[in-house]
């Protein structure tokens, strides 16, 4: 892929030490010039067997190798201004790009910026064929966050892209200018200089992604999402405004999922090239929204078309353990073992690890302990060890073995930042799923305490703190959670929610609701929550109305036992019948929903 490549990562003499002996010195600076054009060839006198190969001399002149000898010991010497003059001057009269490298790495290294672009500059207009020559300019200007002054050169850049790679380098100015603070400068920058670029067909739907990101990156998601669908019009197969889609929905606008299915069904009937990372993306996003069905239906696809891609053999795995489908499971996890091993992608490669994983899971829900920790102990790298250890605690509790598996987690070395931490939510995670509610609340008290500036762990500990019935607990938890960061929705929502569902202090428990709302209005378990406590208030239509669009949003079993008890109430149902299957399906043991069907005596 192309890529607009930053100055301070360009292949340059700064990856050596500058000027550090004057033998050094000799070198590069004959070496700077042999590719330039020979003065003179010479022949050696012919050997009787065979003759020499000619012999070619640079151009490098005596007064020539002298000014580059003198720059860079000016620059060695702390003068570097003397040094980059007099190595700006040598590059400006040989046309060399090499000089022109050397004297922007050394105004770089110096910190001058001005002069930098002076350099980049001589170099872009001396050699206006040269893509370095503009990369090196369009990073100075960035730097020196003279935003405006880039359009010209991010179009030159963009015409003078071979045309097989050109919606390459147009994908990649996004993160070019993502260091930018002012992204409404950015924007407008960018949408210059690619102006012409919108009415060119070859390039039209990449052109209008990129603006589509910008503007995203500018908070302007609306826009974005009309730039989105401009590129999908231009060319429904091609994958960039798709890509673009896809954030979009993963975001909350559910629009976005019309323009990815369009495009899956432009590139599956030939109007383009199957792009199957759009197909792979979407079927992660769905599984994320926990849409496990629609998910399932495009990984099938993608392992019935592209057999020899691993990764959506690695998903559908997943898929069909969370779904006890264990043999299809197995049979799933072992074609992506086999590709994996083929494949030299570093990120296919530590897939294994996730395979071996599930391959201890499937064991352990078969009760084959032994099986289990045969695919642990395929795991070698390091940095999975500690999740190979969870599992392992796993497999001891599941025996009866509690406190082996704590100790076994607690002797664990911490390799790594984060290990300590990691151990700790590890310990208490093992204890909430066995329902040992309050020794979970304990162990995520001590790491509050080892990790006071950890919010997230605060609000775990409040958590279990309702689950172990400690309810004056988990609210001044919660309270002193939002005093710390008044920002922290899930805070606000877990409080209001709790109250909700005790019936008591509603009006209280909707202000804080709304209040999560106005932080997340896109979440769908916050519209859960704001749902409950209008059923609460005898608002039943109102909590119809809501729940059905969080759970529109997000299929998921907490939301369909609280829509199917809104339904079954207001007297439809066999909709709330229908909804709690949907629910079961998503999560037979779901606590909230198996709870609902026994207070309604109810087995759909």
């Amino acid at each position: 892929m192309t890529t607009l490549r930053r100055a301070d990562q360009a292949e340059s003499f700064s990856d050596k030490p500058v000027c550090s002996e004057v033998g050094w010195m000799l070198a590069a600076a004959v070496g700077l010039l042999v590719s330039a054009t020979p003065l003179h060839a010479q022949t050696a006198t012919p050997v009787p067997t065979q003759a020499a190969p000619a012999v070619t001399n640079s151009a490098l002149t005596a007064p020539l190798f002298y000014q580059l000898l003198l720059g860079e010991l000016k620059v060695r010497d702390g003068d570097a201004g003397a040094g980059f003059s007099l190595l700006l001057d040598a590059a400006r009269k040989q046309r060399d790009p090499a000089l022109f490298r050397r004297a922007v790495e050394v105004a770089l290294q110096n910190r001058s910026g001005e002069a930098a672009l002076t350099a980049a500059r001589a170099w872009s207009a001396d050699l206006p064929q040269d893509p370095e020559a503009d990369r090196y300019l369009l990073q100075i200007l960035l730097a020196l966050n003279r935003v405006s002054e880039t359009p010209p050169v991010l179009r030159a850049i963009v015409e003078r892209s071979p045309a097989n790679e050109r919606n390459n380098t147009l994908n990649a100015i996004p993160q070019t200018y993502a260091r930018i603070p002012d992204k409404a400068a950015a924007l407008a920058a960018v949408r210059e200089a690619l102006s012409d670029s919108l009415s060119k067909n070859d390039r039209a739907a990449a052109t209008w992604t990129t603006i589509g990101r910008m503007q995203l990156a500018a908070e302007q998601e609306p826009a974005a999402l009309a730039s989105m669908r401009q590129g999908h019009a231009a060319d429904p197969a091609s994958p960039f405004p798709a890509l673009l889609a896809l954030e979009l929905f993963e975001r909350g606008q559910a629009d976005a999922e019309a323009v990815i299915l369009r495009h899956l069904k432009a590139a599956e009937t030939g109007a383009g090239t199957r792009e199957h990372s759009v197909a792979l993306n979407y079927a992660r996003a769905l599984l994320d929204l926990q849409r496990s069905a629609e998910a399932r239906t495009q990984l099938d696809a993608l392992t019935a078309r592209h057999p020899d891609l691993p990764e959506p053999w690695l998903l559908l795995a997943t898929l069909q353990v969370q779904s006890n489908a264990l043999p299809a499971a197995t049979q799933s996890l072992q074609t992506y073992m086999t590709l994996a091993r083929q494949s030299s992608n570093e990120r296919t490669a530590r897939g294994l690890t996730q395979a071996y994983l599930l391959m201890a899971q499937i064991a352990e829900k078969q009760k084959d302990f032994s099986a289990a920790n045969a695919w642990l102990d395929r795991i070698e790298n390091a940095d999975d060890i500690m999740e190979a250890q969870m599992r392992r605690a796993s497999l001891l509790a599941r025996q009866g073995q509690l406190d082996q598996a704590r100790a076994l987690l607690r002797n664990q070395p911490e390799r790594r930042e984060g290990d300590a931490r990691l151990k700790l939510v590890a310990e208490a995670r093992l204890l909430r799923d066995l329902k040992l509610y309050e020794a979970s609340y304990e162990v995520y008290g001590e790491a509050v305490k080892r990790f006071p500036q950890d919010t997230d762990l605060l609000y775990d500990q409040a958590m279990m703190a309702e689950k172990a019935d400690r309810l004056p607990e988990m609210e001044r938890l919660l309270r002193q959670l939002i005093a710390a960061r008044p920002d922290y929705h899930h805070a606000y929502n877990a409080l209001g929610y709790s109250l909700a569902d005790r019936n008591i202090r509603l009006p209280e428990a909707k202000q804080l609701i709304e209040k999560a709302v106005s932080l997340a209005p896109n979440d769908a378990y916050i519209q859960d929550s704001l749902a409950w406590v209008e059923y609460r208030l005898g608002n039943n239509e109102r909590a119809l109305e809501i729940l059905q669009a969080a759970y529109a949003k997000r299929p998921d079993a907490e939301i369909a036992a609280h829509l199917g008890e809104v339904l079954w109430v207001l007297g439809q149902r066999e909709q709330a019948l229908k909804i709690w299957r949907e629910g079961l399906l998503l999560a037979s043991d779901n606590e909230t929903l198996q709870e609902t069907l026994k207070r309604f005596q109810v087995k759909p």
